[in-house]
């Protein structure tokens, strides 16, 4: 009898699924390397066949959040060369319930269930009760997103801030994007701020190629080609954060998401994030007030489809199934 949700927060490179019921609490975490499936549906098939044999049955839909546009029949990942009909999907494995979010929107939803050790703060402020909240950061990519409250319910509004174009507030940024120009053509923010924009801030800057990850634990062991590369990404970092806080109008506070913002959280209080996120003339003052924060929680996506799939949960009738 299906009683469950499948949830899962896909991203460019690993993806993390659980089982939620109604009362939205994500259980049975499993993270997969996407790389060792072939699409969608096999590294489903594969999950689900890891819970044991009951499994499938008494999963009666699923809520999947994607690292690109949701709103479409036919969903593709940015980043990853992975599609799938919505249509198809839920007949393929005869699910009552079937919702894509973006992988952002669900970061969003997922903020105020979010305790103070899932957090790390950025320099001060104070949010404004029901203000608009924004969500963004570095990943595969760089994601946005915006909560807002209306009425008594709260609603995500998706964009793809990290295709937007970059540009420079000082001559070693004008360096910088010079040669991202040379390599890349038009430069949009995710060719910096995200996990192989780390690595392409450093190669340049340094001459040396570097897994991302590499480059954040040179930087976290004090080496100062990593230190700095790290530094002139967090500046950037803080700059399109403070445009998009304006933009957003974001008093709810700012929450800075994705693997690579995790990585880098113990470099932000000794970094020019902050300044450079206040830096937007005349609206310092405005911009020192909103709270900015890291989320360090381990699975922050799932924490938003759990909310989302409780909800879905409480919908889910007995002995129904899609074919």
């Amino acid at each position: 009898m299906p009683s469950k949700i499948l949830i899962a927060d896909i991203g460019g490179t690993s993806s993390r699924l659980a089982l939620v019921g109604p009362d939205g609490v994500p259980r049975d975490i499993q993270i997969h390397r996407n790389d060792d499936f072939a699409g969608f549906e096999r590294m489903i098939e594969a999950d689900l066949a890891q819970r044991g044999e009951g499994a499938r049955s008494t999963v009666g839909g699923a809520v999947l959040a994607v690292a690109g546009p949701a709103d479409e029949e036919v969903i593709r990942l940015t980043n990853r060369d992975w599609s799938f009909s919505k249509r198809e999907m839920r007949r393929y494995f005869g699910w009552q319930k079937f919702s894509v979010l973006n992988d952002f929107e669900a970061l969003a939803l997922g903020v105020p269930a979010l305790a103070a050790e899932d957090l790390v703060a950025v320099g001060g402020g104070h949010a404004e009760r029901d203000a608009p909240i924004l969500v963004c950061g570095p990943g595969t990519g760089f994601g946005t997103a915006m909560l807002v409250k209306t009425g008594r319910n709260r609603m995500v509004l998706t964009g793809e801030g990290g295709r937007v174009r970059l540009g420079a507030a000082d001559s070693e940024e004008a360096l910088l994007l010079g040669h991202m120009v040379r390599e890349l053509g038009p430069v949009v923010v995710e060719h910096a701020l995200s996990g192989s924009g780390l690595a392409r801030v450093h190669r340049i800057l340094s001459g040396a190629s570097l897994a991302p990850e590499d480059v954040i634990a040179a930087a976290r062991r004090d080496e100062d080609a990593a230190r700095h590369s790290c530094h002139v990404f967090l500046r950037l970092f803080g700059r399109i954060a403070g445009d998009l806080a304006l933009i957003t109008n974001a008093r709810g506070g700012v929450f800075l998401a994705g693997g690579v913002s995790v990585g880098l959280a113990p470099l932000f209080a000794d970094s020019a994030f902050r300044a450079a996120f206040e830096e937007h003339p005349p609206f310092e003052a405005r911009l020192a007030e909103i709270p900015v924060h890291v989320i360090t929680h381990p699975t922050p996506g799932l924490i938003g489809c759990g909310q989302f799939g409780g909800r879905v949960a409480r919908t889910l009738k007995p002995g129904l199934r899609v074919v």
